[in-house]
């Protein structure tokens, strides 16, 4: 008889729960996070057909360790999971029994289990964007010092290439200048660090050919062209241009009844990364792409400056899943008239 298992993980444990073809519990007991640990209970069962676990923040090991041994497993969408709300008392027992019996039932909500080989260059340009962040958060901060006591607005390319020499040129206060020059050295040393990281991206995520066609739109050079890659992996997995335009949060969230909203969904369903990229791409799509900034210029005159913006950035993620797909070069004529 076929066995189901669903595993509750946590930061030190996980919860392990199988069951029969009948839906009855044949095995429930907390591990610790080890993984020979685990492999040792489970060897005990033959018959198991599949194990579930929650796409949690630490699932790499236990997936891929399971896997190893030659487990077939399915990720659990923690978003796409919901219990009877009547349930007067639920714990790490009854969650994992939950995904058990989803998975006996196939009617999982499954997760991208992205291919091991390509995770750590896909980590590696998520580290680069939390990089990037954290220079741009202390170019904004010489931008508003600076600014708050000469009144000089410098643009961020002027920031970029400050030394404390050049400071006292803008501020006599050696405490404000000292406070500035705090900002440029780690502005600095991230600079440094951001160019390491894209050296080693250019050489560990090489384009494949499919991808190599989002170079061809207005506003995605081979930064946004790799974020994207990395982060869609397979095109395959998406079964229309619409599941792929929701994945990059360029769909609204709203519940609909009777032809009028009733409220919004999880406005956070989806890959972030992703809707970096493509609100990244639209504004270098505006600024160098004739046909597309008229078309913003239109949308503004309707609305405002967002939704403008993220109109544009859902046309280029609609056009981007073609290109992908079906390898070819962008036409504007089709996604912008």
């Amino acid at each position: 008889m076929k066995l189901y298992g669903g595993i509750d993980l946590h930061s030190t444990n996980n919860y392990h729960v199988l069951i029969d073809e009948t839906g009855k519990t044949v095995y429930d007991k907390r591990l610790p996070n080890d993984i020979e640990h685990v492999l040792q209970e489970l060897q005990s069962f033959q018959e198991i057909d599949s194990l579930v676990v929650e796409s949690t923040y630490n699932w790499y090991w236990l997936v891929d360790g399971l896997m190893d041994a030659g487990y077939k497993l399915k990720l659990a969408n923690p978003n796409a999971i919901q219990q009877y709300n009547g349930i007067k008392q639920t714990n790490d027992k009854s969650d994992a029994r939950w995904l058990a019996e989803l998975n006996r039932l196939d009617i999982l909500n499954q997760g991208y289990i992205y291919p091991k080989e390509d995770r750590g260059t896909r980590d590696l340009m998520r580290k680069r964007m939390q990089l990037v962040q954290q220079r741009t958060t202390q170019i904004l901060s010489i931008k508003n010092i600076i600014e708050r006591n000469t009144s000089l607005r410098l643009s961020a390319n002027t920031v970029m290439k400050l030394t404390k020499s050049e400071l006292k040129k803008y501020l006599d206060d050696e405490t404000i200048v000292l406070a500035v020059n705090s900002n440029v050295i780690i502005m600095q040393c991230l600079n440094n660090q951001i160019k390491e990281v894209e050296k080693m991206l250019v050489k560990a995520a090489k384009l494949s050919p499919e991808y190599k066609s989002l170079l061809t739109i207005d506003g995605i050079g081979k930064i946004l062209a790799m974020t994207i890659m990395l982060e869609t992996g397979n095109i395959s997995r998406f079964n229309n241009v619409g599941n792929y335009s929701s994945y990059c949060r360029c769909v609204d969230s709203s519940r609909m009844s009777n032809g009028k909203k009733k409220g919004v969904n999880n406005k956070k369903n989806g890959n972030k990364y992703l809707s970096w990229a493509f609100i990244e791409a639209a504004h270098f799509a505006i600024r160098y792409n004739e046909q597309i900034k008229r078309y913003y210029q239109r949308k503004m005159s309707k609305t405002n400056r967002i939704v403008s913006l993220k109109t544009v950035a859902h046309k280029l993620a609609r056009a981007s899943y073609y290109i992908i797909r079906d390898k070819e070069e962008f036409d504007v004529n089709k996604s912008f008239t």
